[in-house]
């Protein structure tokens, strides 16, 4: 103006004090949760990696609330953080809604004990690996909860007992059948019913020359249609459900084969947890893909020394996972 003084004309698009556009700063945010790198964004935006980082670290302290009570049903896992922490964490989910609700810095079993001391005064039910570490926390704070046992865990005992016979037999074949026999390993775990001409062939040859890994074989598929069984009838006929579980302890024991021997010892310790995953049918698998989603972010990261941040950057992930960045 002709006086000489100067003033800032007021943009609607740029808030005060600001050098970047709000629909910049809210696509920023964005892509500083779902971006591979902070260092691939502030590429991206024509920005510096510390600011991106800067910005993420804004938006989880103010996205991200501390938890007061956990739900009466929770689901728990680790999985491999590699942080300043530790190399594992702790992670836990409403099992209901399946989402994941804070991760813990270890998974030491006092970290555990106090975590849940402080916020799971509501909990009712814990589904949970076969973990001694993790029961005894959980116990030890909660009292007497439903402990659920998550399938996955379990089943892979019967097949980590077959792969044992497996490997202690085929030692005795022949070079080529040994060989043949260890890259076929997948048609032993395999649903009989489900086989195809080639791998029924192969099966039959290997069962033959042993005796024994036939019989571990027979053992697996009693188990696989029990398991079948259970999960069809398991919330109405619980007490069915575990007969014929001693049924299935009878023949292996019966059998005298040592690794699926070992493999029921097991079974027997964790009775009424395996039992009440087909009573109440809650289960980790949602879990396990959430830690599966968590591997590949810090694969694409390389790795993350910060536990908070790599925390923060795991719960906004799943928060916004079905938002888009878009500007304008």
């Amino acid at each position: 103006c002709a006086c000489g003084k100067r003033f800032a004309e007021n943009n609607s698009f740029v808030e005060r004090y600001q050098r970047t556009s709000i629909e910049w700063n809210q696509a920023v945010a964005i892509r500083a949760i779902k971006g591979k790198t902070f260092k691939e964004t502030a590429e991206n935006y024509g920005s510096s990696a510390t600011t991106i980082v800067r910005r993420f670290d804004q938006i989880s302290s103010s996205e991200i609330r501390p938890v007061e009570e956990l739900p009466a049903i929770i689901a728990i896992d680790e999985y491999k953080g590699d942080t300043k922490e530790g190399k594992y964490q702790l992670i836990i989910a409403d099992a209901v809604t399946k989402e994941p609700l804070d991760i813990l810095p270890n998974r030491y079993k006092r970290t555990i004990k106090d975590y849940l001391r402080r916020h799971g005064s509501k909990v009712q039910m814990v589904i949970m690996d076969m973990s001694p570490s993790f029961k005894a926390a959980v116990q030890e704070a909660l009292g007497r909860p439903v402990i659920i046992a998550d399938r996955f865990h379990f089943c892979r005992y019967i097949y980590w007992a077959l792969d044992g016979v497996r490997r202690r037999v085929q030692k005795d074949f022949h070079a080529y059948d040994r060989k043949k026999c260890k890259r076929m390993k997948h048609v032993f775990h395999k649903e009989n019913s489900r086989l195809t001409e080639e791998e029924r062939w192969y099966l039959d040859r290997y069962l033959k020359m042993s005796t024994e890994l036939q019989k571990a074989y027979e053992l697996k598929e009693a188990y696989q249609d029990w398991f079948k069984r259970s999960k069809e009838i398991g919330a109405t006929q619980i007490e069915r459900v575990k007969k014929e579980l001693k049924a299935i302890y009878k023949l292996v024991k019966n059998s005298g084969i040592p690794e699926m021997c070992r493999a029921i010892g097991t079974f027997e310790n964790w009775q009424t947890e395996i039992l009440n995953s087909f009573a109440y049918g809650y289960s980790n698998g949602f879990l396990e893909g959430i830690n599966n989603s968590t591997k590949v972010l810090k694969r694409n990261a390389f790795g993350f020394r910060s536990y908070e941040r790599f925390r923060a950057k795991i719960l906004l992930t799943h928060k916004y996972k079905r938002i888009g960045v878009h500007i304008g």
